[in-house]
């Protein structure tokens, strides 16, 4: 035992850190204010009213030069965060394959905090990947395979990153790229049409009665160009809260464009299940990983 115990002491010092919290602003924009105190439940490891975002960065254990990064956004409905579950064990799994992860909590909708609650997810999605790329040096990243990872309204989170990056919602006076080079989106909300839309998302962020061209805005798969970046995505067909055809339609609609993709379909396996399907001892990691590969990103 007193051999493991300075062993046990390196690892534990490594862990911490390895998890960096960064605040994502200086000055949170389209902000109001008005702070609401944010709720966190340890035992379920789920995190409600954010207003301010921050990026947690997991360094993989063997140093090397530049390195993939992959920023997750946690899913909840953009009412809350899946922080631990779709955030830091997925981070923690990402690292292991040599990869800088970032978990980040973006704000939450919310008209008592934002000026605009309907840009708020997106301006921190897009100033997570400005972030990360001008500190890419400092942080041993390949500035050119910095990507976005999100599930469920994370997933939509992600797509819109990925479809809205010639839009910018924060200031770039750097003009850094604000274009994930690749998107990895799982059980994700892609449409806020009536027949595909998680309506409690689209609730959310928007209102409940949005407007056509709102609706319009935010459902990326008609957004879809053959700039959008490549995108690798995972769904059970028998998700009965985000129903499968969101994937299907982007999937279709990246393929319209020549876009390199993939779609991993499982029978079963429901909704919100993280790294583990309950329903199959596949690993949707282990696919990505060769996705991530065989395009050139891993």
């Amino acid at each position: 035992m007193k051999t493991l115990l300075p062993f046990l002491l390196l690892f534990v010092l490594h862990v911490a850190k390895a998890q960096e919290v960064l605040p994502l602003y200086d000055k949170i924009p389209n902000s109001k204010p008005y702070r609401t105190p944010e709720r966190v439940s340890v035992r379920a490891g789920l995190v409600s009213r954010v207003s301010v975002p921050t990026l947690t960065k997991y360094q993989p254990a063997v140093p090397g030069p530049q390195r993939s990064a992959v920023i997750i956004c946690p899913g909840g409905g953009y009412t809350l965060l899946s922080a631990r579950q779709e955030g830091e064990a997925v981070a923690m799994a990402l690292s292991k394959l040599g990869v800088v992860a970032f978990v980040l909590k973006y704000r939450l909708p919310s008209d008592s905090t934002m000026r605009d609650k309907s840009i708020g997810p997106l301006q921190d999605a897009q100033r997570a990947l400005q972030l990360v790329r001008e500190r890419a040096a400092e942080w041993h990243i390949d500035p050119t395979k910095v990507g976005l990872m999100g599930f469920s309204a994370g997933g939509h989170l992600a797509a819109t990153a990925a479809t809205h990056f010639n839009q910018a919602v924060i200031d770039n006076p750097k003009r850094t790229s604000l274009r994930p080079d690749f998107s990895v989106l799982l059980y994700p909300v892609i449409s806020f049409r009536d027949s595909l839309t998680h309506l409690g998302s689209r609730d959310q962020l928007l209102s409940k009665n949005p407007g056509a061209s709102a609706i319009r805005s935010f459902s990326n798969e008609l957004l879809v160009t053959p700039q959008t970046p490549p995108a690798f995505l995972m769904q059970a067909a028998d998700d009965s809260t985000v129903p499968v055809a969101n994937s299907l339609v982007y999937y279709q609609a990246l393929l319209k464009q020549g876009v390199y993709s993939e779609l991993l379909l499982y029978p079963h396996g429901g909704h919100g299940f993280g790294l583990n399907n309950p329903a199959t001892p596949d690993k949707w990691l282990d696919a990505l990983k060769n996705w991530l590969t065989a395009g050139s990103f891993l």
